[in-house]
This record gives C-alpha cells, sequence and structure tokens, in this order.
C-alpha cells in the first residue's frame, strides 16, 4: 500500500507507514464515489447546449451519407427507424470501414456502429466523459425512451469545460 504522505510502498493491511508513521489505517477500506453535484462535471448534458442532430434511414446509400456529412458540416449520422435509434455512422466509419469500397454498393446499415452507447438528457458531463473515455468515443447519442434527442460530442464537451475553468 502506498503512503498518501511519503510515497513509500508499505505492506498490505499496514495500519502506519513505516517509513514516515503516517496513519494508512482507514486506506483500505473502499471510500463512497465523489459526488459532482457542485462542479462543472456535475452539470446535466443541457448545459452544453447540445446542436440539432442529422439523421438517416439505415437503407440510405453510403455515398450519399457521405456527402450529406459534407454539405451540413457535421461528422456523425444518427441511424434511425420510425424515430428509434439503430446506430450511429461517422467520419471515422466512412474512414475505416468504407475505404477502398465501391460506395454505389453498399447503404448506411453496412458501415454503421450498430445499437450505440447511448446517454440521457438527465446524465452528467461526467457521465458522458466516462462513456467517451472508455469506449473511445468522440460522438455520443443522447436518447429519451429510445429517440434521438441529441448529440454529445467531444468537442463540445471540451469547449465547455474551458469555458466554465476558464
Amino acid at each position: 500500500m502506498l503512503c498518501p504522505v511519503c510515497r513509500h510502498e508499505n505492506f498490505e493491511g499496514e495500519d502506519t507507514c513505516s517509513n514516515c508513521g503516517a496513519d494508512l489505517a482507514a486506506r483500505d477500506i473502499p471510500q463512497p464515489a465523489l459526488d459532482y453535484g457542485d462542479t462543472v462535471l456535475g452539470e446535466h448534458l443541457h448545459a452544453l447546449g447540445v446542436a440539432a442532430f442529422e439523421s438517416v434511414s439505415p437503407d440510405l446509400g453510403v455515398a450519399a451519407a457521405i456527402r450529406l456529412m459534407h454539405e451540413s458540416g457535421t461528422d456523425c449520422l444518427l441511424v434511425c427507424d420510425d424515430d428509434r435509434l439503430l446506430g450511429i455512422f461517422t467520419d471515422r466509419d466512412a474512414l475505416a470501414k468504407a475505404a477502398d469500397k465501391r460506395l454505389a454498393m453498399y447503404t448506411v446499415r453496412d458501415f454503421m456502429t450498430p445499437d450505440p452507447v447511448v446517454l440521457r438528457s438527465e446524465d452528467t458531463l461526467a457521465v458522458a466523459i466516462h462513456k467517451m473515455a472508455v469506449g473511445s468515443f468522440r460522438h455520443v447519442p443522447i436518447t429519451d425512451d429510445g429517440k434521438p434527442i441529441g448529440v454529445v460530442a467531444a468537442p463540445d464537451v471540451f469547449r465547455h469545460l474551458v469555458r466554465a475553468l476558464g
């Protein structure tokens, strides 16, 4: 166990540091999770001012989807069927999965990420950052009962944090 005072490595279960004598008695007891409620990380996603999103049918051609992304200046599309989120198609999907393919032969369904990780509007920035970090995501859809209502993008989160801390 690492001493929080002098950083000396002690045997697990020691009550005092053998180097500096610091109290280690409660250091191996699990502590409750931090409450981010009163910090910027505890803010709900609506604090980001989440922008509108583009949605497409899973049967849309990949070339048309890429063209739509280019024309609308977005780097992700939510793939929906009857207002239900089926997947997400991002610029990363286009580059990694559709490169070197004859795009006219494929639909968005062939390259989308199905059943994506989602956020709820009542989730906090801490939850969004955690999901993005764990999954290496740059975009996470926000849903309400399975219906998409927005997208959280990593740049939006970082800009908000810089403004809030800044």
